[in-house]
């Protein structure tokens, strides 16, 4: 039995984040345990009530006292994982927890350390999103590939699923966006077997609440190009 931490930061997701869990619970794979973490930063909305009165729906809590960013709740619910893998899965609707059988897959048949969903490699259908949210995506994704001597498609899905023992929570440096990154230099550093398949995408706008900006890639390649540097 392999047991999977589920790692579900959440800031603001009142109008998902009761839906989402239940997808999550939904999904049953043969072979697999779920240890479902929500980290609630601080959110100034329904959010952490919600949460509070549906504590069916996970199997950890945390409660952050200060809205510190995505990277820094990603961090917390990390240092409380159980599993030998780690998978993360974001609190709105633009993932669909129905794809974790697809990313399973490679670690039941090939023992894989790394799995990333791609929304850009053959998925089923993808929600039309932002122009230049595409090409930064395309950008950071072709120099993270030369960088790493990888074949990835899209490096800033939201499902990146690792072994736990690739990385030591209580090392990481960054706290926002760009942590995924940092994550993702990491593990590919020390794993064996990398793979990739392909996920569906429901992208939300900004006034469904989408929080991401193209500004993040200048973040996100300066952690690339550190990581890289730094880890010689």
């Amino acid at each position: 039995m392999i047991k999977l931490s589920i790692i579900i930061p959440a800031y603001n997701e009142e109008k998902t984040i009761i839906k989402i869990l239940e997808k999550v619970n939904k999904v049953k794979i043969e072979g697999v345990e779920k240890e479902i973490i929500v980290i609630d930063d601080c959110s100034n909305d329904n959010t952490l009530y919600l949460l509070e009165n549906n504590n069916d729906l996970y199997n950890k809590l945390i409660k952050s006292t200060k809205n510190n960013g995505k990277g820094a709740a990603v961090k917390k619910g990390l240092l409380k994982a159980k599993g030998q893998y780690i998978l993360f899965q974001d609190a709105d609707l633009e993932y669909d927890p129905n794809d974790y059988a697809k990313l399973i897959e490679p670690i039941l048949r090939f023992n894989a350390d790394v799995v990333m969903g791609s929304r850009l490699s053959a998925p089923q259908f993808t929600r039309v999103y932002y122009f230049w949210h595409k090409i930064g995506n395309r950008l950071i994704t072709l120099i993270f590939n030369i960088l790493n001597n990888t074949t990835f498609t899209d490096i800033y899905s939201c499902y990146l699923l690792f072994k736990s023992d690739l990385i030591n929570p209580s090392k990481l440096v960054t706290d926002g966006w760009e942590q995924q990154a940092e994550i993702l230099s990491i593990v590919v550093s020390k794993a064996d077997s990398l793979y990739e398949v392909p996920i569906n995408y429901y992208g939300r706008t900004y006034e469904e609440g989408k929080k991401i900006r193209a500004s993040n890639v200048i973040s996100v390649l300066l952690t690339i190009f550190l990581k890289k540097i730094f880890s010689r």
